[in-house]
This record gives structure tokens, C-alpha cells and sequence, in this order.
């Protein structure tokens, strides 16, 4: 259920290393616990997000949560897929419906962060 090629926080998010970026997320466990995603909040291209701070938030019919970086950088690219159809969250977190693309500021703070079987254990082995 959690790819092995993510590393991920404390707080549900993923980030996925693709050469000198992070492609970055939401965990299942997390959008599961939101329950159906109705908006998406993101940060604009350029803007800088530094690892364990907000970046922008998500918001469920439940509730509005703050999403976290996993790492820092520079904002190369965001999801815009998700402003018109923030469900694609529910659908597929993991996957397409990655949140935002940054240029690491600093590649090693990948190595902080939970591999996928930290996480699960993490989550109780969910």
C-alpha cells in the first residue's frame, strides 16, 4: 500500500526523490482520514517550503488540515490537476495526485524521514 521508493513524516505526507526534486504528497492513511477531499490549497511556483513547516492545506468534508513539507526547497511545479478535481486526492495519493514538485534545498533531509515499512509500523501495521 506504501511504496517503497517514498519516504514519509509523522504527519501522513510522502515525498518521492527524482533526481535533484522531491515530488510530494499525502499519504492513503491520510486522505482515508480526511474522508472526501473537497479543496486543495497550494503554494505557487517559485515560492520557497522548508521540511516540518505548512505549505498549504487540505480540506474534507470533515475538516481543514495543514499539509507539511517533508523536505525544503523551491516550488518547480504544482498539481493543478487537483484545483478542479481535489477527489483525484481520494483516488489516487500515491500516484497522480501528488501535491507539489520542489528543487531539494538540502537532499540529505530525505534521510530523517520513514521509509514504508517505518511508516506502517508507524501506523500500527495498517
Amino acid at each position: 500500500m506504501y511504496p517503497d521508493n517514498h519516504r514519509y513524516t509523522k504527519e501522513h505526507e510522502w515525498v518521492r526523490v527524482e533526481g535533484d526534486t522531491g515530488v510530494i504528497g499525502i499519504t492513503q492513511h491520510a486522505q482515508h482520514e480526511l474522508g472526501d477531499i473537497v479543496y486543495v490549497d497550494l503554494p505557487k511556483v517559485g515560492a520557497l517550503v522548508v521540511q516540518h513547516k505548512t505549505f498549504g492545506s487540505v480540506e474534507s468534508v470533515k475538516a481543514v488540515s495543514d499539509i507539511y513539507s517533508p523536505v525544503g526547497g523551491e516550488v518547480v511545479a504544482v498539481n493543478d490537476t487537483l484545483t478542479a478535481a481535489p477527489e483525484k486526492l481520494n483516488e489516487d495519493p500515491h500516484g497522480d495526485a501528488w501535491l507539489i514538485r520542489v528543487k531539494l534545498s538540502s537532499p540529505a533531509e530525505v534521510n530523517s524521514l520513514m521509509t514504508a515499512s517505518e511508516y506502517q509500523n508507524y501506523l500500527g501495521g495498517a
